[in-house]
């Protein structure tokens, strides 16, 4: 693990698998460092270093705390991975992270290569609860973690009941409640970039949609809706990929294809 400083001094947290070329990778919600190891070994294999980041408050990454958290933070978040490896990078977002890459790029933050996978961009279409992330932090405010936990499944991902409460009662529900601040940050940075804004639509970066078989319905159609949005974007379909995983071989296989051989 190495790390590397943010600008507001918040240390990033990251993992290198790998020779060649670096493509960093960019969690969803509830992931960290450890979810992204798989496609870190699969791009490994195909001859590129996957670079894998635990976005600020997750994993062995610092948080300056939900007070001073904006969505641009995430963006010097993830400048400073790319700098620290070399800075020239391309970047694998998916969900969250996937938003995260594109308002990044937006910003000015030198990408290679963006490979968007199912980015929630609604577009004004079934938009969570505008205050979502308050009552999220309430909730966690309170010492109901558990609770925020439920909450973020229920109403930013769609969740039906009866899973949001088969999650609640597995061992792995144990897990996800120390990620309960960093899904407050997922619900701020999609509720400020649920369009994506002019800038983002115009990043320079060559940009490749992803997308799994079957997926949510939403995700199809944020896919669809960004790849109308962007002439330039290609929108590719990871038959591996399914219900809104990342399966690693299928998603290094087209990331490989559209990146310049690094042997």
């Amino acid at each position: 693990m190495s790390t590397a400083l943010s600008a507001d001094g918040t240390s990033i947290a990251y993992t290198e698998t790998g020779d060649g070329p670096p493509v960093v990778i960019v969690g969803g919600a509830f992931s960290t460092a450890a979810a992204g190891a798989p496609l870190a070994a699969a791009l490994a294999e195909a001859g590129f270093r996957g670079v894998i980041v635990d976005r600020r408050g997750r994993g062995d990454s610092g948080d300056a705390g939900p007070a001073a958290y904006a969505p641009e933070r995430e963006a010097d978040d993830l400048a400073a991975v790319i700098e620290a490896v070399g800075g020239d990078a391309a970047v694998l977002g998916h969900s969250s992270g996937a938003v995260l890459a594109l308002l990044a790029a937006g910003q000015g933050v030198p990408v290679r290569h963006l490979f968007l996978s199912e980015p929630p961009f609604h577009f004004g279409v079934d938009e969570p609860a505008a205050d979502l992330p308050e009552r999220l932090q309430a909730l966690i405010d309170g010492g109901r973690s558990d609770d925020a936990v439920t909450l973020f499944q229920r109403e930013a991902v769609g969740l039906p009941e009866a899973v949001v409460q088969q999650i609640r009662s597995s061992p792995m529900f144990a897990s996800l409640v120390p990620l309960a601040q960093s899904v407050v940050y997922d619900a701020l940075l999609t509720r400020a970039v649920s369009t994506p804004t002019a800038a983002m639509l115009a990043v320079p970066a060559p940009l490749t949609i992803l997308r799994g078989d079957p997926t949510f319905p939403l995700l199809v159609a944020a896919a669809e809706r960004l790849a109308a949005a962007i002439p330039t974007a290609e929108l590719v379909v990871v038959p591996e990929s399914r219900d809104h995983g990342v399966d690693p071989a299928g998603t290094a296989r087209e990331i490989a294809r559209r990146l310049a051989p690094p042997r």
